[in-house]
């Protein structure tokens, strides 16, 4: 698996579903690993390109919540990168629904996502759990 302790940044939420996040990418990429012929593998690729672009949405929203409620600094800077791969997202889906057997472009989006999920998890999200205030904040009221 993906997921390791040291990603949290101390808001149950969040941490929830950067793990359910990395669940979901580790289970993909055992599937186009798995040897199986492209077609027989087709439901779950499709199934994580939709989740992926749905619950992209849910979790920016998430912590965009979070950083507004405790004033983070880099706000801004912060939401211009989510927003920058919703697009990202939205492009691959785009490009998938288009011709569904473009090996390449389902391992380029594999690649992508795992790059970037962890460096963003890694980088971007630990500086926001520096501004978490200690016994954390309820974003869900």
């Amino acid at each position: 698996m993906l997921w390791r302790e040291q990603y949290k940044i101390g808001i149950e939420l969040i941490d929830k579903q950067h793990e359910e996040l990395f669940r979901r990418l580790s289970v993909f990429i055992d599937v186009l690993r798995n040897g199986t012929p492209l077609e027989q593998k087709m439901d779950e690729i499709e199934k994580t390109f939709h989740f992926m672009g749905e619950y992209v949405q849910v979790h920016f929203q998430s912590e965009e919540a979070l950083q507004r409620k405790i004033d983070y600094p880099d706000y801004e800077k912060h939401r211009l990168i989510h927003e920058s791969f919703r697009r990202e997202i939205k492009a691959f889906q785009e490009e998938f629904y288009k011709d569904k057997y473009n090996e390449d472009l389902i391992m380029a989006f594999s690649g992508r996502l795992l790059t970037w999920l962890i460096n963003h998890v890694t980088g971007d999200d630990q500086r926001i759990a520096k501004h978490v205030p200690k016994g954390g904040v309820d974003i869900e009221s």
